[in-house]
C-alpha cells in the first residue's frame, strides 16, 4: 500500500480524493490513462488520470509542518520556496517560517544570522553540497528536516556513481532552477558535468561531442553551465544523461539519444557500450505519469484545457507545453484567476500573465480538459472545477458528480 502522508486538511479534496481512490482501485497496474469524465450537462470535465501532489511533494509538506509542530517558539527557516506553489509557501510564511533565499538563489537572510538553536528546512528541490556543509559548520543539522524529494536524491546518487566511473554527466534542466543547481553541485565534485536546457542546446553539445566545432568555443556557448576544469573534447568522450526531474521526460530521452548517436559517430557502434551509460532508471515516475496522462487526455475531443499550478512551476509549464498547438490552454494558479464567462487571467508561457476575453465558447455543451502540476493541492483543483461549473447556470451540482 502506498505511504499515506500527514498533510493539512485544507490541501485535500473529498471529490478529487474519491476520484483518485476509485481509479487506483480499478487500475492497480496504472495502465489505464483514459480521463475521468464528469458530466454536469452543459459542461463536461475530462480529468487527467494522474495529476497533482506527487510523493516528493507530500513528503516535503509533511516534513515542513512537522517542523513547525515540533519546534514551538524556535526560529524556523526554509532555504527557499518549499515547493513551487504560492498558496503552500504563503501558508508557511503566515505560520512564521522565513525564507533564507529566493528561488533564484538570492540571499534574503545572511547565513551568519543563524544560530545552532535555529531550525532550517531543506525544500523538496534539495540544495547544494556547499549549503549542506555551511549549515553543518553553523551547528545546524540540515538532515533534521531534509525534505529533498527521494527521486531527486536518486538522480544525485546515479550521477555521482557514473562520475566516479569516469563518465561526464549531461544534466537536462534549467541551470537557474533550484533543483538543477543542487544536482550540478552534488555531481560536479565527483566528475565533469554540463547543463543543457533543451533539444537546441543538446544539438549544439552533440556537435562538440562529434568534434565538429572548435573546443575553445564550448566555453563561451556553455558559460556558467559546466564544472571547473571541464576539458573538450576529453570530457565529452564518455557520457551519461540525467535530468531535473520536472522536465519533459520525452525530451530527456531524446537528448540522451542525441548524445548516444554523437558518440557512435565519434567512436563507432561497436564501442558505444564503453562510452554511453543508460540512465533511463533516473526518470521521475510522477513527472512521467502526469505527462503521459496529459498526452492521453489530448487524444480526445475538447474545446479547451485548464492546467492548474504555480506560475513558477517547471513541471506544470511542461503540461501546458504539451497542450499548445493542440487545444486552447489556460494556465491558472488558482480559481480566482477565472473571473467570469467573459474573462480569465492566466499565464501565457511566451508573454507572461495576461487576461483573455471570451475564453469560453458559446455552445450547448463545453468539453474541458483538466490537469494540474505536481505541487498543486487537490483542493485547488476542486475549487477550479467548482468555479467553472458555476459559470454554467444549468449545470448539475459538482457535489453530485460521483
Amino acid at each position: 500500500m502506498p505511504k499515506q502522508f500527514d498533510i493539512p486538511r485544507a490541501y485535500r479534496s473529498d471529490l478529487i480524493g474519491a476520484i483518485k481512490k476509485s481509479r487506483a482501485a480499478a487500475d492497480t497496474r496504472k495502465e489505464d490513462l483514459s480521463p475521468t469524465r464528469i458530466d454536469l450537462g452543459p459542461v463536461v470535465f475530462q480529468i487527467a488520470r494522474f495529476f497533482g501532489f506527487c510523493y516528493g511533494v507530500e513528503n516535503a509538506i509533511e516534513i515542513a509542518y512537522r517542523a513547525l509542530e515540533e519546534n514551538p517558539g524556535k526560529r524556523i527557516f526554509l532555504l527557499s520556496e518549499m515547493i513551487h506553489n504560492p498558496h503552500v509557501n504563503s501558508d508557511l510564511l503566515n505560520r512564521g517560517v522565513r525564507f533564507l533565499q529566493t528561488a533564484e538563489g538570492e540571499q534574503l537572510i545572511p547565513f551568519s544570522e543563524l544560530t545552532p538553536q535555529d531550525v532550517v528546512i531543506v525544500p523538496a528541490f534539495g540544495t547544494t553540497r556547499e549549503i549542506f556543509q555551511q549549515l553543518d559548520s553553523l551547528g545546524i543539522n540540515p538532515q533534521s528536516y531534509n525534505a529533498t524529494c527521494p527521486f531527486v536524491e536518486k538522480v544525485w546518487k546515479r550521477g555521482r556513481q557514473l562520475a566516479q566511473q569516469g563518465y561526464s554527466i549531461v544534466i537536462h534542466g534549467k541551470h537557474t532552477h533550484e533543483e538543477t543547481r543542487a544536482t550540478f553541485s552534488q555531481i560536479r565534485i565527483d566528475g565533469p558535468s554540463v547543463v543543457v536546457r533543451d533539444r537546441d542546446e543538446a544539438t549544439l553539445l552533440a556537435r562538440y561531442v562529434r568534434g565538429e566545432l572548435p573546443p575553445e568555443q564550448f566555453y563561451a556557448d556553455f558559460a556558467g553551465r559546466f564544472s571547473s576544469d571541464f576539458k573538450v573534447p576529453e570530457d565529452l568522450s564518455r557520457l551519461g544523461v540525467v535530468n531535473q526531474t520536472t522536465m519533459l521526460a520525452e525530451e530527456t530521452h531524446e537528448i540522451a539519444q542525441m548524445m548516444k548517436q554523437a558518440l557512435v559517430a565519434r567512436f563507432g557502434e561497436a564501442a558505444i557500450g564503453a562510452h554511453f551509460a543508460d540512465t533511463r532508471d533516473t526518470l521521475c515516475y510522477a513527472t512521467s505519469e502526469n505527462q503521459r496522462s496529459m498526452r492521453a487526455l489530448l487524444e480526445g475531443k475538447a474545446d479547451l484545457a485548464i492546467v492548474v499550478g504555480g506560475y513558477n512551476s517547471s513541471n506544470t509549464s511542461h503540461l501546458v507545453e504539451l497542450c499548445e498547438g493542440r487545444v486552447p490552454v489556460f494556465y491558472v494558479k488558482d480559481a480566482d484567476e477565472i473571473i467570469s464567462r467573459e474573462s480569465i487571467r492566466h499565464l501565457d508561457l511566451h508573454s507572461g500573465v495576461i487576461t483573455t476575453a471570451d475564453w469560453l465558447p458559446q455552445r450547448e455543451r463545453t468539453e474541458i480538459l483538466i490537469s494540474a502540476g505536481a505541487s498543486c493541492p487537490d483542493a485547488m483543483v476542486e475549487a477550479v472545477l467548482d468555479r467553472v461549473a458555476g459559470l454554467f447556470p444549468n449545470a448539475a451540482p459538482l457535489s453530485e458528480a460521483l
